[in-house]
């Protein structure tokens, strides 16, 4: 014959934890607070790049790829026109680069000044994409801050069988 067991009764208790949780709930503050300050810092760098951009009043061509007769003053604006300076240069230069210019060429002039341009704007680009990068990193700072605050906070709940506090 087989036995069949009665399922085990269970009780449960709420414990403090066996160590000191504090400084969890500081790093989680801290993570919060620093999340909020890389939102901020992403922020201020983006609108001071924006800024900064839309005072040069560079418009972009007509034949350019996209956004055509608008104010350069974001991310996407400044890489179009990056891409059209780039494309003006090769048509003037008949597809060489600087480098394959003659020295004393004068087109090498223009040449160079568009890679100036260009550096300038790919420069703005990375910049937008750093502060981006900034707000994202502040945001899984706060729910990761949040989450280690709130687990630190929980009570620990200690579920515990009646055959196996009778033993």
């Amino acid at each position: 014959m087989s036995e069949t067991l009665a399922p085990a009764d269970t009780s449960a208790t709420i414990e403090p934890p066996a160590r000191p949780l504090g400084a969890v709930k500081v790093v989680g503050i801290l993570g919060i607070i620093g999340g909020v300050a890389l939102i901020v810092v992403g922020i201020v760098v983006w609108i001071m790049v924006s800024s900064q951009l839309r005072a040069e009043n560079i418009t972009i061509p007509d034949d350019a790829m996209a956004f055509q007769g608008q104010t350069v003053q974001g991310p996407l604006t400044a890489y179009v026109q990056a891409d059209i300076i780039q494309t003006h240069a090769l048509h003037a230069s008949e597809g060489q680069t600087y480098a394959e210019l003659d020295q004393d060429d004068p087109v090498r002039a223009v040449m160079m000044n568009a890679s100036f341009l260009r550096a300038s704007l790919f420069t703005s680009v990375v910049s937008f994409g750093v502060a981006a990068f900034a707000m994202g990193v502040g945001i899984l700072a706060i729910i990761f801050g949040w989450a280690l605050h709130r687990l630190a906070s929980a009570p620990v709940v200690v579920r515990q069988s009646r055959q196996a506090a009778a033993a």
